[in-house]
């Protein structure tokens, strides 16, 4: 995604207000496929309900600019490019679709928190999302399971 001039004011200003280089490289990204997914779930990060997030893996090998980074910092933005937060990735694991446990579908932070919902929300968008990309989708792919800290605001 590209780095506008909305996102770098709000890097200034989290740079300033948290004593980071601001040279510190960071990516910028969103979540979700839809404009309300991308808002919604970036709010349940700035509130600390989402310390989580789950990608493809084999999305992540084509599309290595947009893949987590260990210990890298994002601003997150909504659909639109609006900046809603900064986070830092404190791991990164890759497991099997039927593998991801009830520890890490409460740490995303949606819907009821389940594990039965998570599978069914994930396998929906994976399903789909692995389609429109020309990937193959199972539940022995592999998920890149990505926890992260909120560094501002």
């Amino acid at each position: 995604m590209e780095i506008s001039e909305k996102v770098t004011r709000f890097w200034t200003e989290f740079c300033v207000s948290e004593s980071v280089d601001p040279a510190t490289p960071f990516q910028v990204w969103y979540f979700g496929n839809t404009p309300e997914m991308a808002r919604e779930l970036a709010e349940l990060v700035i509130t600390g309900k989402k310390i989580a997030t789950a990608s493809l893996v084999a999305f992540n090998e084509i599309t290595p600019e947009e893949s987590p980074v260990p210990d890298g910092i994002s601003v997150v933005t909504d659909l639109y490019g609006e900046p809603m937060c900064v986070i830092q990735t404190v791991e990164i694991r890759h497991v099997p679709f039927n593998e991801v446990d009830a520890q890490f579908a409460y740490d995303e932070g949606e819907g009821d928190l389940s594990l039965d919902f998570w599978r069914s929300a994930h396998w929906n968008y994976f399903t789909h999302g692995a389609a429109e990309s020309g990937l193959d989708f199972n539940e022995r792919s592999l998920i890149c399971c990505e926890r992260f800290k909120l560094l501002f605001p």
